[in-house]
């Protein structure tokens, strides 16, 4: 049995996150152990974000990503401000910077709660997304859901977020659509050799949107990151927004919204809350766990 690692239950306007501390230790959280904590209601999750020692200088933590199936993931948003704000209550610190296997991420915690994570820039090359076609313009691809003469979804706008995304464009609520049934469709869609995020935006003014997104290897979440980032550079990029919106997640409309700014420099930057729920040990080859009943909130 591998020694206990210690982890808290974390949130990003629902997007259900464990945050890992596997600093000063050689091993890794096994698919094995994230696909036993999935299984246990207790410790369902979207993302798991491990933080690791760092293998750059001028960084602070290597972060490892893994979804609810035990696949690795290129990025999370919702993750990553979740990470910040537990390092934030153990060093004191505002400003972090960390590397992922999709580049480093610069993040800061804001006085008021909020977290703002530099999520990069955006890629539209069709072989870097990737997709299995050659698309001159990525921001209206050809692919449908439906009758050919009625689709029920279609033409969505492909980026890379660090991961691959199709924003569909819809005109009415993204909850009245059956997603749970179109998600697993699209996410494995030839067109995706590596899968991908598949969202729902809804557009509500110049500087608003309303999204739900499918999530690669995760399935439905209640929010997103890295598609609201999508989402909101898709909106820009198209001229249906501007390139600041403010975007709600409609499967949990209340807890709060998410800002999104794609910069004139290119990079993406997403402003949201985390929340911290619980904190507890693990096995991290296992996934058995122990819950902390001191209620402290910290890793």
């Amino acid at each position: 049995m591998a020694a206990e690692a210690q982890f808290a239950r974390m949130n990003g306007l629902g997007n259900m996150i464990l945050v890992v501390d596997m600093r000063g230790r050689a091993d890794a959280v096994t698919p094995t152990a994230a696909i036993a904590l999935n299984a246990d209601p207790a410790t369902r999750f979207d993302q798991i974000m491990a933080i690791h020692d760092p293998k750059v200088d001028g960084t602070d933590a290597f972060i490892v990503i893994l979804n609810c199936d035990g696949t690795k993931a290129q990025a999370c948003g919702n993750g990553t401000r979740c990470v910040v704000q537990a390092l934030a209550a153990e060093t004191g610190r505002k400003a972090f910077t960390f590397q992922t296997v999709a580049g480093i991420l610069n993040a800061t915690e804001h006085a008021d709660g909020t977290i703002s994570v530099d999520m990069g820039k955006p890629v539209f090359e069709w072989s870097r997304i990737p997709l299995a076609e050659e698309f001159f313009d990525t921001s209206r691809i050809e692919l449908q859901i439906g009758p050919i003469d009625a689709p029920i979804l279609h033409s969505p706008a492909a980026m890379s977020m660090g991961n691959p995304h199709a924003v569909f464009w819809v005109d009415r609520d993204p909850m009245s659509f059956d997603l749970d049934r179109f998600g697993p469709l699209l996410e494995n869609h030839p067109m995706f050799p590596e899968k991908a995020n598949i969202t729902l935006a809804q557009v509500t003014s110049p500087s608003s949107m309303t999204t739900r997104t499918w999530e690669r290897g995760a399935g439905l979440t209640l929010a997103c990151g890295s598609a609201a980032c999508a989402a909101g550079v898709s909106g820009a990029r198209t001229g249906r927004t501007g390139r600041k919106v403010a975007i709600t997640v409609a499967s949990s409309p209340n807890r709060g919204t998410l800002t999104i700014e794609w910069r004139e420099d290119d990079h993406v930057v997403m402003t949201g809350p985390a929340e911290w729920e619980w904190s507890g040990t693990l096995d991290p080859s296992t996934g058995a766990f122990r819950r902390d009943e001191t209620g402290a909130a910290a890793l």
